[in-house]
């Protein structure tokens, strides 16, 4: 095994690079000082100048001795710091100037980086002005040669890259040299030591500790490598005493413990897990654990399954990766189906039919718990369930097995509901308060009951996320509502429609390909589809869901935040929200359906809405003086029964929306 880029060579060039960096912004800051520096000494260098002949030359000015005046002004010629020099009248005409000769030219960028060529302006004065409120009678004007002035830079650009380089190469040598004597070099030693390890030696072999790294990060290194051997040593002589495992997997009582103890003290010890106890009633095997039943129900295990054997009839199980009490009931019907399948009889003419009992136990890692305790809750609940009667199910919290059974039905009428396509979007509208004018409208997600009428459990979309349909029922929810957009498009109805995301549906990463090809395949216009996002809803990840909406603008989809108040409305959430591209936001019913007796929450979402320039809705407005209140307020806009109870997509069309 051989390293493909040594420590010593990353380390090399991250220094390197940090310290190329850092000399850069250096020489730049210091480069711009020493010209500022240069450019102040030019500057008193032209003014002791004007100095010199401001006397004579404001003579000649004043007498207007036009010859005297450029006889002085070439005496400048000689002075090498000079590239210009002239006399100027006040009001900006040139009178006289002097002919130097033509300098070399300097790069522009040079010029407008340090603000070239350096000038002076020195006004003349007559010697009998007065001094209160002295008038000039011209201005000399010198300009610096800025050739000079690129060579100085040049210079000491070329004097501190080869200083400072050579600095940062002699400090990245000692750096390298010596994080290579403390890091790399016993790292190496150990890596090579490791390298050579006899296959034979892997599971004894302990480290030798680095001299003079006893008390480091390595130290700690070597020490915690050198422990880990010693328990997988334990652990690898516990497992050579133990009985061999029977071929399809099945661990005797004590692994099983062992093992449900390991996990327990496991690194993830808030990732929950269930524990179920099997009992079999009617098991007739002699004990063996190879039997065509024993061997059903192994087959029907999900990954991650560990199955004992306690005692003939009775069956351990650990189901390491079910989390959710529901999931550990559906394996525990799967395995209770097995239980009851037919068996055949040793005397081969009759079929027998074992019944079952099971107990569960759900462990969520919020409180410490010993493999033992869990075996006699599980064990307290399967003799429950065996009391009950045959084939009964129970988990250790009585309350815990109603809620599941409860659940479980419902996601059997979810799913149920989903294959016979019962479920459809109704309409209500969202008016103008003043005028009634529809101006938009919201789909509401109904399903088809039992007595052919429509309607939504309060707690639908909660269990839809749970049981894991909501991305599926999602996308049907939205590609409903193009449909209905895609309708209207073609009848002339351009009414936009809100259809609500979940919090599930906006974390799921292919939601907005989703949304764009629903979009093109049905040619929604930009603007007429309105996705609202509940304020409440579950959000692990809030500024990936917040970002997700700049994108969702971007496609052309309008953007309502619904339930506003009710959930994460802090200091820190409004700033964010002020950059966001949110369209419209809805004030709560719960808001709105104690007004006008109680308008505190209402003035303030409206407050924040119109500091913002978001458009509110009111949403739930349900009487008259609700509306009026509203209205004085100038929320124009709102939603209820007051003007329409939601309608099936026909009588919304019949009742808002008549054709010509």
């Amino acid at each position: 095994m051989r390293v493909r880029r040594s420590l010593t060579i990353k380390q090399m060039a991250a220094v390197s690079s940090v310290a190329a960096i850092t000399i850069c912004f250096f020489i730049v800051i210091q480069l711009f000082h020493f010209v500022q520096q240069r450019r102040d000494d030019y500057a008193q260098q032209l003014e002791n100048i004007a100095h010199s002949v401001r006397e004579p030359l404001s003579q000649a000015v004043l007498d207007v001795d036009l010859n005297e005046t450029q006889d002085i002004l070439n005496t400048l010629q000689p002075v090498g710091i000079l590239s210009r020099a002239k006399v100027v009248m006040p009001n900006q005409i040139a009178a006289l100037h002097t002919n130097f000769p033509a300098g070399r030219p300097v790069p522009p960028w040079i010029s407008r980086g340090f603000n070239l060529p350096v000038t002076i302006s020195v006004p003349l004065y007559s010697a009998a002005a007065s001094p209160k409120d002295p008038k000039p009678l011209a201005y000399l004007v010198l300009q610096a040669d800025s050739y000079r002035m690129y060579q100085f830079i040049v210079s000491a650009l070329s004097t501190m890259l080869t200083t400072y380089l050579l600095l940062a190469l002699i400090l990245t040598i000692s750096l390298s040299w010596v994080i290579n004597r403390l890091i790399v070099k016993p790292l190496r030693t150990i890596a090579r030591e490791l390298e050579s390890l006899p296959e034979s030696d892997v599971p004894f072999h302990q480290l030798t500790m680095p001299l003079l790294h006893e008390d480091d990060e390595i130290g700690m290194l070597v020490r915690s490598y050198n422990r880990n051997q010693q328990q997988l040593q334990k652990i690898q002589q516990h497992i050579s005493d133990a009985p061999p495992l029977a071929q399809n997997c099945v661990s005797n009582e004590e692994q099983f413990m062992a093992r449900l103890q390991h996990r327990l003290q496991s690194t993830e010890p808030e990732k929950g897990f269930h524990l179920l106890l099997i009992g079999i009633e009617s098991l007739r095997d002699d004990g063996h654990v190879d039997c065509p039943l024993v061997s059903s129900i192994i087959e029907a295990l999900p990954d991650h399954c560990l199955l004992a054997r306690l005692s003939y009839n009775e069956f351990a199980l650990l189901a390491g990766d079910i989390a959710r009490p529901f999931m550990a009931m559906r394996l525990a019907r799967q395995i209770m189906e097995r239980i009851n399948a037919p068996q055949e009889s040793d005397a081969g003419n009759m079929s027998l039919h074992p019944t079952g009992s099971i107990g569960i136990v759900q462990h969520t890692g919020e409180s410490p718990a010993t493999a033992q305790q869990l075996m006699v809750n599980a064990r307290a609940a399967r003799v429950s369930a065996y009391q009950q009667g045959k084939n009964q199910i129970l988990f250790f919290e009585p309350e815990l097995t109603e809620k599941i059974q409860k659940r479980l039905l419902q996601e059997n009428d979810i799913l149920h509901a989903m294959e016979q396509n019962d479920f459809t979007l109704f309409i209500q509208p969202q008016v103008n308060m003043r005028t009634g004018a529809v101006v938009g409208a919201e789909a509401l997600l109904r399903r088809k009951m039992a007595d052919g009428s429509y309607g939504l459990e309060s707690d639908f979309i909660v269990l839809a996320e749970e049981i894991g349909v909501m991305s599926m029922l999602g996308y049907k929810i939205l590609e409903l509502g193009c449909v209905i957009l895609a309708d209207w498009q073609s009848r002339g109805i351009n009414l936009p429609l809100s259809v609500n995301l979940s919090g599930v549906q906006v974390q799921q990463r292919n939601f907005l390909p989703e949304l764009r090809s629903l979009l093109s395949r049905y040619k929604i216009n930009p603007g007429q589809l309105v996705l609202e996002i509940t304020e409440t809803a579950r959000i692990d990840d809030l500024d990936r869901a917040l970002l997700l909406l700049g994108e969702l603008r971007a496609v052309g989809v309008s953007i309502e935040l619904d339930d506003f108040g009710l959930g994460y409305s802090g200091l820190e959430y409004l700033n964010r929200l002020r950059s966001l591209p949110i369209d419209v936001i809805k004030i709560d019913r719960s808001f709105v359906g104690v007004l006008p007796q109680d308008d505190v929450m209402v003035n303030i979402v409206a407050s924040i809405a119109r500091a913002m320039n978001i458009q509110l809705v009111a949403e739930g407005v349900e009487t008259e003086a609700q509306r009026q209140w509203l209205l004085e307020q100038n929320i124009l806009l709102g939603q209820g029964y007051l003007f329409s109870a939601p309608l099936s997509k026909d009588l919304f069309e019949q009742k808002f929306c008549p054709t010509e």
